[in-house]
């Protein structure tokens, strides 16, 4: 939205959820108000689920007509948004001790995840883009935060905090559905997973689905163990693998711009010798370190840094070579200019 476009432009579902929407002058006994409205739409949906709530319903649990509501929230569209608003509340506050980023999306992972948990009626309202009320940008605002020290750009800081509220979504998706299951049928966790794991039991063979089959016997669908957060955790060791390869790249790059800077009016050709030359010598000297004899891990470390090393040494090489290509052909640009 422009900057300049007043404030009255917003949706009035969200200007209701950043409190810039005006309120009526006018209402049963001023009793009314926005805030009533959103809890008692809220107690319906925790007590009979989300396709229960009605703007009549809410009036009824209220004591008023359903036109009064209409007052102060114009649509049912927007009676959902405030909902949701609502029930999602705000992220877990910083501890006094700034945790790493690591721990602080796991933090929020395991919040979101509880917050489905406990209003399991979110998950059936439906996205309907991405989330522009307080509360909602507010855990954005926190993976963004958490991530803010490291040497992501803004794209992919905001992919890895999708990465977070995508999965507490699902996994809190599928616990709510087995606490549904287990409060239909009198059952506790354990015993709806041990009924799942029996139905698995009866009905996979060996023969058709021999991989399923050895993930039954091995006892899976019992285990005690959480696939949801393993699965997660996977995803955050690849995120921090990829935060230190990015790092060491994006750190080799701006002391190549920073080289090529002090390069700058040099001799083509004696610059990319001399950075040649020191490019091995500062390859030759790291490589020197002492490496325990007989340790096939540290070696295949240093094999794997070797070659980290030498791929940016060629990119330093092919940068100053096309730099030296711009030089000439601006200086060949220039004669030809003189000539006309």
């Amino acid at each position: 939205m422009d900057s300049e476009e007043p404030i009255e432009q917003l949706p009035r579902g969200i200007a209701l959820a950043w409190g810039v929407a005006a309120t009526p002058q006018r209402g049963p006994k001023r009793e009314m108000s926005v805030e009533r409205i959103v809890d008692a739409a809220i107690e319906i949906a925790d007590q009979e689920g989300i396709t229960a709530v009605s703007m009549s319903a809410v009036a009824k649990r209220l004591g008023y007509t359903p036109m009064s509501l209409y007052r102060y929230v114009s649509a049912k569209d927007d009676l959902l948004l405030l909902m949701q608003e609502e029930a999602t509340g705000l992220p877990p506050e910083i501890s006094a001790e700034e945790p790493a980023w690591r721990a602080r999306l796991e933090e929020l992972y395991e919040a979101q995840t509880e917050v489905y948990r406990r209003k399991s009626w979110l998950l059936t309202m439906p996205i309907t883009g991405s989330p522009i009320t307080p509360n909602s940008s507010a855990w954005l605002e926190a993976s963004l935060e958490a991530l803010d020290a490291t040497s992501l750009t803004e794209d992919e800081k905001m992919a890895a905090s999708l990465l977070v509220t995508g999965a507490a979504r699902w996994r809190g998706s599928i616990l709510a559905g087995y606490q549904q299951q287990g409060r239909a049928k009198g059952l506790n966790d354990a015993e709806v997973s041990e009924q799942e794991s029996r139905l698995f039991d009866t009905v996979i063979t060996e023969d058709g689905y021999p991989f399923l089959r050895r993930a039954i016997d091995a006892g899976v669908f019992t285990s005690e163990s959480d696939p949801f957060v393993f699965g997660f955790e996977r995803g955050l060791d690849g995120l921090a693998d990829y935060i230190e390869l990015v790092g060491r790249q994006r750190a080799g790059e701006a002391t190549d711009t920073h080289e090529d800077t002090e390069a700058v009016g040099s001799a083509g050709g004696a610059s990319g010798s001399a950075g040649e030359a020191s490019g091995s010598e500062r390859v030759a000297a790291e490589g020197s370190e002492d490496i325990p004899d007989g340790d096939p891990t540290v070696m295949a470390d240093n094999k794997y840094r070797d070659a980290q090393k030498a791929v940016k040494q060629a990119q330093k090489v092919l940068a100053e070579a096309r730099k030296r290509e711009r030089q000439t052909l601006r200086e060949a640009k220039e004669r030809a200019a003189k000539r006309r």
